[in-house]
C-alpha cells in the first residue's frame, strides 16, 4: 500500500495501531474505518480517503497480474504473454526435476504439454473449433482442447504430464514403447538399455531375429539347421547327440539312411543333367555325429573348417554305424529310441562311401550331399593335387547350384534360357514358404562363408563358372589345378 505509506510519511499526525476492513459496497465503492488519536480535519480526511483508494487499486492490479486473469472488457495481451512464459518456465523446471533420473528414450522425443487459460479467440488444432474460457494446451506449434489432443496410436486423449513424438505425431509414452521400442524375440521382453543409455541388441544377419545380448551366454540353444535361437514359448527337438532342431526344420528333416535314398537319386539325376554322371554306385549312409567324427579321424586327408563335420566323402575302408530306422520321439521332444547297425565300407576305388549327418532338413542334407558327390566325381575322374581352396571351392559351387535349382523348381518359376541348360530342375512339387526361405539361407551361408577354403574358394570358383561355364572351368582345373582367371 505505497500511497498509504506516502501519506503517513508526509503527515505530521501520529496514527495509532488500528484496523482496516475493506469490502466493496453495493455501488462498487469501498467502505473503510480507521481509528486514530487525533481527529482529522475535512481536508485531511479527503486526502486519507484518496490515498486508501489508490492503494486498493494498486493491490487489485497486482493480484490480477499474479493470477493471470484479466478484465474481459480490457484485455492486456502483454501481461498474458508474460504469464504464459512464466507458466512454461515453471513446467519445464518441474519436468526436469521429475525426469532427471528417468532412463533415456529410444527415438521419440519427450514433451511436456503446458496448460494455459485463454484470454482471446483461439482455434483448436484438433476439432477446429474456437477455444472458449477454460484450459487449453499449447504444443506442436498449435493450441488444443485437452480432450482433442489425442494419441496417434490409440486415439485416446493424452492426459499424462509427458508424451512422446514420432514423425510429427503425439503418442502416449506407453503406446510409443509398444510400437517402437524393440522386443527380444527370445524372451519377449523389451530390450534393455546399456550403461550408456542406448538400446543394444543382437540380430541374425539373415533371419533378423533380435535378441538381448546376454542370451548369447545364458545357454539359450540354437537350431543346428537354421541357427535361430529358441524362443521361450517354443520348444526345440533335442537329438541324441545334444543338437537342437526347431520344429519348422524338423518338418522336412531326413532321419535315416533309407529315407535319404530318394534324395540321393534326385542329386544323381542332377549330376547326369550336367553331363557328370557317376558310374560307380557309392553307398550313402546317414550317421550320428559321433560316428561321423570317428570316420573323419580315420581318413588320411580332408578339409574341414566347421565346428562339427556334417558330411564326408570316404576313401578308406572302415566299419561305420549307420542309422537303420527313423528314431522315435518322446515327451519333451526328445529321442527315446535310436536303431543303428554296423556297415562295413570296402575299398573298390578312390571312393568308398558318402556319410551325411542325420536330422537335417532335406535342402541342407541335399546341399551337403551335392558337395560330397563332387568330391567323389573328381576323385573318380583323376583330379589330383588340388589345393583346399580349389577342391572345396568347386564342391561348394555344385552345392550352391543344386540349391538354386531346387528353389527355382519349388517356387514354380521357369529358369531363364541362360541357366536352364546348366541347372536341371527338380521333380519335387511346390515348397512351403519357410522351406524356400530355408533354401535361401543355406545359399546365404555358402556365399558369406569367411573361411579361405570354403568361402574364398567358392567365390573364386563361382566367378570362373559364371564367366567361362562349368565344363571349361573343370577342364582348366584338371590341367592346371587352379581356377581360370
Amino acid at each position: 500500500m505505497g500511497w498509504l505509506r506516502k501519506f503517513f510519511k508526509g503527515s505530521s499526525y501520529e496514527v495509532s495501531e488500528g484496523q482496516y476492513h475493506g469490502k466493496p459496497g453495493g455501488d462498487g465503492a469501498w467502505n473503510e474505518s480507521c481509528s486514530s488519536q487525533l481527529p482529522l480535519s475535512r481536508h485531511e480526511s479527503e486526502d486519507m480517503d484518496h490515498a486508501i483508494a489508490l492503494s486498493l487499486s494498486e493491490e487489485e492490479q497486482m493480484k490480477a497480474k499474479t493470477t493471470g486473469w484479466c478484465n474481459e472488457n480490457e484485455p492486456n495481451v502483454e501481461d498474458d504473454e508474460q504469464l504464459a512464459r512464466a507458466l512454461q518456465e515453471s513446467l519445464d523446471i518441474n519436468s526436469a526435476q521429475q525426469n532427471k533420473d528417468s532412463p533415456p528414450r529410444h527415438n521419440g522425443r519427450i514433451y511436456n504439454p503446458p496448460f494455459f487459460f485463454p484470454t482471446r479467440s483461439r482455434i483448436c488444432a484438433g476439432c477446429k473449433k474456437q477455444i472458449g474460457n477454460g484450459r487449453f494446451l499449447s504444443c506442436m506449434d498449435s493450441v488444443w482442447h485437452p480432450e482433442c489432443f489425442r494419441c496417434y496410436a490409440c486415439d485416446r486423449p493424452i492426459t499424462d504430464y509427458e508424451f512422446s513424438m514420432y514423425e510429427d505425431h503425439p503418442y502416449h509414452k506407453s503406446c510409443y514403447r509398444e510400437l517402437y521400442h524393440p522386443k527380444c524375440d527370445v524372451c519377449k521382453q523389451f530390450i534393455p538399455t546399456n550403461k550408456d543409455g542406448l538400446i543394444e541388441y543382437r540380430a541374425h544377419p539373415f533371419w533378423m531375429q533380435k535378441y538381448c545380448p546376454y542370451h548369447e551366454d545364458d545357454g539359450t540353444p540354437r537350431c543346428c539347421s537354421c541357427e535361430r535361437m529358441e524362443a521361450r514359448e517354443t520348444k526345440y527337438l533335442t537329438l541324441d547327440d545334444g543338437r537342437k532342431l526347431c520344429l519348422e526344420c524338423l518338418d522336412s528333416a531326413t532321419m535315416d539312411t533309407h529315407e535319404c535314398q530318394p534324395l540321393y537319386l534326385d542329386i544323381q539325376e542332377f549330376y547326369e543333367g550336367l553331363n557328370m554322371k557317376i558310374v560307380q554306385q557309392v553307398p550313402l549312409l546317414l550317421v550320428e555325429r559321433q560316428a561321423l567324427n570317428e570316420a573323419m579321424e580315420g581318413e588320411k586327408k580332408g578339409h574341414h573348417h566347421l565346428p562339427e563335420t556334417r558330411g564326408l566323402c570316404m576313401s578308406e575302408e572302415q566299419i561305420v554305424s549307420t542309422i537303420l530306422r527313423r528314431p522315435r520321439f518322446g515327451p519333451g521332444y526328445r529321442i527315446i529310441e535310436m536303431i543303428t547297425e554296423p556297415y562295413k565300407v570296402t575299398r573298390q576305388s578312390e571312393v568308398t562311401a558318402i556319410l551325411i549327418l542325420y536330422g537335417l532338413p532335406r535342402l541342407l542334407t541335399g546341399s551337403i550331399l551335392a558337395h560330397e558327390m563332387m568330391h567323389a566325381w573328381m576323385r573318380l575322374k583323376g583330379y589330383r593335387g588340388l589345393s583346399p581352396d580349389v577342391e572345396e571351392g568347386i564342391c561348394q559351387v555344385l552345392a550352391h547350384m543344386w540349391l538354386d535349382s531346387e528353389i527355382i523348381a519349388g517356387s514354380g518359376n521357369v529358369p531363364s534360357s541362360s541357366s536352364s541348360s546348366s541347372t536341371p530342375s527338380s521333380k519335387k512339387g511346390t515348397r512351403s514358404q519357410f522351406e524356400r526361405k530355408l533354401g535361401e539361407f543355406f545359399k546365404h551361408q555358402i556365399e558369406s562363408d569367411s573361411s579361405p577354403a570354403y568361402g574364398d574358394g567358392f567365390r573364386a570358383g563361382n566367378e570362373a563358372v559364371l564367366k567361362y561355364g562349368l565344363r571349361a572351368t573343370l577342364d582348366h582345373i584338371l590341367l592346371t589345378a587352379s581356377f581360370p582367371l
